[in-house]
């Protein structure tokens, strides 16, 4: 019974324990339930978080807009400064060196027990860095800061080998505009879509210094490519190499760079090396070249240009008639800018009036007749006051006139006098002190200005019922290289050089040089080929890097 009892006051023990410890925790739960309840709301997914402010700084909003997007930490790209090369160390000086040597000689009498000059080298430096394993295959978002002490000053951005969707382009475009000093996007195989494109083309303008973007090794079915040099964007520099760009989506950069209504005026280098673009595709870029000015250096290398699409490409370089909606278009162009008879038609002299007076004038004289008649019996006086007064304006216009005084136009002078007056100081100079705004010369005047002519309004040449207009000139680079281009294409391409050289001899021109580099090396054409070599030679004296030989060591070389 004994050992009954004692197992029954122990379990009693037991349940007034299990119930205080359920006591203790309801009144713990009690104090501390305003606290969880905060917590609660703070990892509620469904709440609307704060709205975020840039920095500018690229690492802290990038990741903080990761984490808004529910990204987790280890998900989150990291943000790395760019490896660079080792820098090459200088030479030590030969006279330390020598100093250096006999201070250790006169320390140390025995050569023999010196240690080994090998080991005090220092190390040669490493051209990699070991990392942890699969780290290295990790997402990772390069940059180059202009001071690595300041993550404000990101200036270039590189990507290499991780794909970019809808929501990571989502996130730059909040980042990236805010980067002031950001000029270079560089992305290597990031697998984007048309949707991407698209999302990356809406807010580039948005970056104020981003002029540079390559986008090399990525495929896009759709070749949407286009849409990064559309109208409103700022890039001067575009890259698309080894993309497998095909005919398709080189007819829509054709006509991203130029139709006859609109053109891109800011790009000025396009690389689209390594794709699949053959001689109709070189025929659209070609075509995209007839009206656009702005495009300086083209690179079509490693692709599948032969005969006919250089024909094209010399066509546009030389000269091209225009069809039928370019004429109509220059028409249009014509009556807007209109001609200045045409402008002095609409707008008639006011000599046309009825009394050939302007309106000042004819009041006036209308109220001295009435005066007149009026006072007939001092007609006399009145006569010789006015004469007097008449001679006292005259003198007072004439001194007015030989001083340049500026009260002139406060004197009773209209509307029409003071535009002509403004006009006067515009192609006159008074040697009165004139504003900062008076100070200016029109376009027309100034040296250094050259204004951009749409190419509709270049003069023309009438040939064979056809109208018939320069080609582009402001072209200077060209790559044609590794192509399979023959002898054929090649003449093309002598011929249109040769008459840009005899178009720039007879209307010279600094801003409209032509071709001055041309790469041609790898096409189906051997390098003794006359037309071949013949075309080097000329492109070689265009050559802007090109020195002639000095005529010291012609002789030489002569002599020798």
């Amino acid at each position: 019974m004994s050992s009954t009892g004692g197992e029954t006051s122990k379990m009693n023990s037991f349940v007034k324990k299990v119930k205080m410890g359920k006591r203790v925790e309801k009144m713990m739960k009690d104090k501390s339930g305003t606290t969880t309840g905060q917590e609660i709301a703070d990892d509620d997914p469904n709440k609307t978080p704060e709205p975020y402010t840039c920095t500018g700084i690229f690492e802290a909003d990038f990741t903080e807009f990761c984490r808004r997007n529910h990204l987790k930490d280890n998900e989150i790209p990291a943000v790395v400064i760019r490896p660079k090369p080792p820098g090459i160390q200088p030479p030590p000086d030969a006279k330390s060196k020598d100093s250096k040597d006999s201070k250790d000689a006169s320390k140390d009498p025995t050569p023999d027990e010196s240690p080994d000059t090998g080991s005090q080298e220092d190390p040669p430096p490493k051209t990699y860095v070991t990392k942890e394993k699969y780290a290295y295959f990790r997402p990772v978002i390069q940059v180059e800061m202009e001071n690595d002490e300041k993550p404000i000053t990101v200036t270039e951005i590189y990507i290499r080998g991780w794909k970019i969707d809808l929501l990571m382009v989502g996130i730059f475009k909040q980042c990236w505009p805010t980067i002031e000093k950001l000029s270079v996007v560089n992305l290597w195989n990031v697998n984007l879509s048309e949707a991407v494109i698209k999302e990356f083309a809406s807010f580039l303008p948005q970056c104020p210094n981003l002029k540079t973007l390559a986008i090399d090794g990525t495929i896009c079915v759709e070749e949407s490519w286009a849409l990064l040099i559309g109208e409103e964007s700022l890039l001067t520099s575009l890259s698309l190499r080894n993309n497998g760009i095909t005919d398709k989506g080189a007819a829509m950069i054709g006509k991203a760079l130029s139709t006859v209504k609109t053109c891109n005026k800011n790009l000025i280098s396009l690389n689209l090396s390594g794709n699949k673009i053959s001689d109709i595709g070189a025929t659209s870029i070609a075509q995209g070249l007839r009206m656009n000015r702005a495009l300086l250096s083209l690179s079509l290398a490693n692709n599948n240009v032969s005969n006919e699409g250089a024909k094209r490409l010399a066509e546009v370089l030389s000269r091209f008639p225009l069809t039928h909606e370019e004429v109509v278009e220059r028409r249009k162009l014509l009556s807007e800018k209109g001609s200045p008879d045409r402008g002095l038609v609409k707008s008639p002299p006011p000599s046309r009036r009825g009394d050939n007076r302007p309106g000042s004038v004819r009041s006036s004289s209308h109220m001295d007749k009435t005066d007149k008649k009026r006072d007939k019996s001092s007609k006399k006086k009145d006569g010789k006051k006015g004469e007097k007064e008449k001679e006292d304006t005259r003198s007072i216009r004439s001194s007015a006139d030989g001083k340049k005084d500026k009260d002139d136009a406060t004197k009773g002078g209209s509307k029409k006098d003071d535009k002509w007056k403004k006009a006067d100081t515009m192609t006159k100079t008074k040697g009165k002190k004139t504003s900062s705004k008076d100070k200016r010369l029109p376009e027309s005047d100034s040296p250094e200005m050259v204004e951009a002519i749409n190419p509709l309004l270049e003069q023309v040449e009438n040939m064979d019922n056809q109208l018939w207009i320069p080609g582009n000139r402001c072209m200077i680079n060209l790559n044609l290289s590794r192509n399979n281009i023959t002898e054929i294409g090649m003449k093309s391409l002598l011929l249109a050089v040769q008459y840009q050289i005899t178009l720039l001899n007879l209307t010279p021109s600094p801003a409209l040089k032509g071709i001055l580099r041309m790469s041609l090396n790898g096409n189906a054409v051997k390098k003794t080929d006359e037309t071949f070599m013949k075309l080097q030679e000329v492109l070689l004296t265009r050559d802007p890097y090109y020195k002639p030989p000095e005529k010291g060591e012609d002789n030489q070389s002569l002599a020798g």
